[in-house]
């Protein structure tokens, strides 16, 4: 007994450190962005005298960032999650010759440098009037996230007994109907999934932000913070500031549908 109790207190004391180790670059950024007039060679390991000046400053240069990058996000989730639904449908039910090909080249291309892909698309963009535009930048951003939804939607929607469906044909529904009102609601948490992963991905873009936009008019809170860095290089409180609301949605999302996530990830390995 005593050397069981032994074993579980290493491992928690062991998990502890690992946990703080992974979540000391957080603090720190807290720490510095509630130090007003904070340097980046004389910030205290504790804000003794916190103030929320740096969030004002953030708030004021790099609002319209944040709601931009809220904005192009949410456009990648619906953009992605409605071509990646009956794409899934269809590989997952049809039995559609060369499907685990189609599966396995959508994996494939995710190992595509995104560097390559951004420039690609920027000759792309030119031709079509699409550069510094929301519509661009939502378009870009949702394919980061169609190959995964294709993928785990996919994996899910196999474990649909095709029985359902067929009732609800019998009924009168119509094959959209059916897909529409029988396999998407069963597909919640695989929805879900896919949708915040995609929306994780085009929160926390760079690439594409930084080549297919020329001007101001679009442009992402992770464009805003590099550019913002150039410019208050010394004021590393309001850099820091700006950091910790960006990360606030990413981090309220995950906390709310933890438990969707789980669902949506593990649903598809029971059949």
């Amino acid at each position: 007994m005593n050397r069981l109790r032994f074993r579980s207190a290493r491992n928690t004391t062991a998990a502890l450190l690992i946990l703080a180790v992974l979540l000391f670059p957080v603090y720190w950024m807290l720490n510095t962005a509630l130090q007003p007039e904070a340097s980046i060679a004389a910030t205290q390991w504790f804000p003794t005298s916190p103030g929320l000046t740096n969030f004002d400053t953030a708030i004021s240069t790099q609002g319209g960032s944040l709601l931009t990058s809220l904005a192009v996000a949410l456009g990648a989730v619906v953009v992605c999650l409605a071509l990646a639904a009956p794409a899934s449908y269809g590989l997952a039910q049809f039995g559609l010759r060369g499907g685990q090909g189609i599966v396995f080249t959508t994996l494939i291309t995710q190992m595509v440098p995104g560097i390559v892909i951004a420039n690609a698309l920027y000759s792309a963009y030119a031709e079509l009037g699409l550069v510094n535009s929301y519509l661009g930048l939502i378009l870009a951003d949702a394919s980061l996230g169609l190959p995964f939804a294709i993928v785990l939607l996919r994996a899910f929607m196999v474990s649909i007994p095709g029985e359902v469906v067929e009732a609800a044909m019998v009924d009168g529904a119509n094959r959209f109907t059916a897909f529409v009102r029988i396999v998407l609601p069963m597909s919640r948490n695989a929805l879900i999934t896919a949708g915040l992963f995609t929306f994780l991905f085009a929160w926390s873009d760079f690439m594409f932000a930084l080549t297919l936009n020329t001007t101001d008019d679009v442009k992402p809170i992770t464009l805003g913070i590099y550019q913002f860095v150039g410019a208050h290089v010394s004021d590393w409180g309001a850099v820091m500031a700006t950091a910790v609301l960006s990360a606030v949605p990413a981090a309220v999302l995950l906390v709310v549908a933890q438990k969707y996530i789980a669902a949506g990830i593990t649903g598809g390995s029971v059949k």
